[in-house]
């Protein structure tokens, strides 16, 4: 059995602390070990560890997410990535060609998909497993992993078994039935319906044949370099709506959808992190705070209170659901993001009469890590150090810097820099039309760089 986490989503239900790049999955909110905190994603992979999946697993993103994924659950960590972003079967279809055309994966292997945040224990894993078993016992083209509810829940799908047909260990499914009301919800678990959690299993064969069908390549490559004319459209509505005959295998285990502000502060390590004072008078108050200035909460009931560069909330735990709905129209970039080399975050922004715009940026690089060698067409930079030491590349040489060097990096200037102790730069962007599509990257390694500037005997100085 091959694993394909979907590791996507817009970043919006748990702004300010999410956004295009830090989606929810990669909140660092939830309790570890020795008092540690840790994301969704490094849970459940740990958890694919424990159950002997991790080294069957992949993960399916966008490029947006690469970096995320790295840091926090290793370089190493198979990705396939999206050109763009498609919604869940053009992800799937790329997935299950890249599978089979670069790794070779058999046409009858059974792939599991699943999101890539689910709060569960380990044992979910292993009823994950138990799918391969239920496809190959059945002619279902799908095995689908259905929670038993706890409660008629009006925020879930369901899965609704067909009348009167079951074998004990799965059902047959006989139709989905998307968030209902919570009267038709306690009808529904009447009739044995499930929660549908994501996940489902099929024969490689099945999507491919599908692909085929479509006239589309089965070759990855391809496909990726064709991706923009695969349908944009949820694998649902694509494919299991259409499928022949689909099986469920309920799992009688602890689920949890950390989705929102009020289901995942339930799990919170603790009802503070960060710069601040949550009075004692609070009753069931979060707050959460990645500013450098402190926040002071008194006399709350209910409520969360989250502070970044991106932005406050301040919001009943309750009614916080909204703020996707009400922060749509927001398109301002990511103020802060997690990088494979480090973090940045937005200090300013101004853009003047005469279209000329200005960003401040502060920047730390990881000791050990490196920018990419890259260079700018339509900005200038200059960069203050302002902790650490470092080795700066740039057109014709490669030199030292270190807190209090000041570096001019002119449009067109091909620059990069390794840290050899953690380092902090300011950053000031000016220009017209500063834009994250205007950057060229030359090389991501480090010794790519090196070896570079070696071939052409340009200045190495220390």
């Amino acid at each position: 059995m091959k694993l394909v986490l979907l590791s996507g989503g817009s970043g919006k239900r748990l702004w300010p602390l999410s956004n295009d790049t830090r989606s929810k999955q990669f909140l660092k909110v939830l309790e570890a070990v020795n008092n540690n905190t840790q994301s969704m994603v490094q849970r459940v992979w740990s958890q694919l560890n424990t159950s002997g999946l991790a080294n069957s697993s992949l993960i399916a993103t966008s490029k947006m997410q690469r970096d995320m994924i790295h840091t926090q659950v290793g370089e190493d960590t198979p990705i396939i990535i999206e050109p763009e972003r498609r919604d869940t079967f053009p992800a799937i279809a790329l997935a299950a060609s890249y599978l089979y055309s670069e790794q070779h994966v058999n046409e009858n292997e059974i792939i599991a998909i699943l999101p890539v945040d689910p709060y569960v224990e380990v044992d979910f894993f292993y009823g994950v497993k138990q799918l391969e078993q239920v496809l190959e016992a059945t002619d279902a083209d799908l095995a689908l992993m259905g929670v038993k509810p706890t409660y008629p829940s009006s925020k879930y799908g369901y899965i609704v078994p067909a009348a009167g047909e079951s074998d004990g260990e799965y059902v047959t499914v006989g139709h989905f039935t998307e968030k209902p009301s919570e009267e038709e919800a306690a009808a529904l678990i009447e009739r044995k319906a499930l929660w549908n959690c994501g996940v489902f299993a099929f024969r490689l064969k099945y999507v491919l044949n599908i692909l085929k069908d479509k006239g589309f390549s089965l070759d990855y490559r391809e496909l990726e370099m064709n991706y923009q004319e695969l349908p944009k459209i949820s694998f649902d509505y694509e494919v299991v709506e259409k499928a022949r005959k689909i099986v469920a295998l309920p799992y009688d285990g602890y689920w949890k959808d950390l989705g929102t502000w009020n289901t995942l502060t339930e799990e919170m390590a603790t009802n503070q992190l960060g710069k601040g004072i949550l009075a004692e008078d609070n009753v069931n108050t979060h707050l959460i705070n990645e500013l450098d200035i402190p926040v002071t909460v008194i006399g709350t009931k209910d409520l969360i209170v989250a502070a970044s560069p991106d932005g406050i909330l301040v919001a009943d735990k309750a009614a916080s659901p909204k703020v996707k709905e009400l922060i749509s129209g927001f398109n301002h970039p990511p103020m802060y993001e997690e990088r494979r080399w480090g973090w940045s975050r937005v200090l300013d922004y101004a853009k003047y009469e005469d279209g000329q715009e200005m960003v401040t940026k502060r920047i730390c690089i990881l000791e050990g890590k490196n920018s990419s060698y890259h260079h700018h067409l339509m900005r200038d930079e200059v960069w203050t150090i302002v902790r650490g030491e470092g080795e700066l590349a740039l057109d014709e040489q490669i030199t030292r810097v270190k807190a209090g060097d000041i570096v001019h990096l002119p449009a067109g200037k091909k620059h990069g820099i390794r840290a050899i102790s953690a380092l902090e730069f300011v950053e000031v962007q000016t220009g017209l039309g500063i834009s994250d599509e205007d950057f060229h990257r030359l090389h991501f390694k480090w010794e790519d760089v090196l070896a570079q500037f070696q071939q052409s005997k340009s200045k190495v100085i220390y």
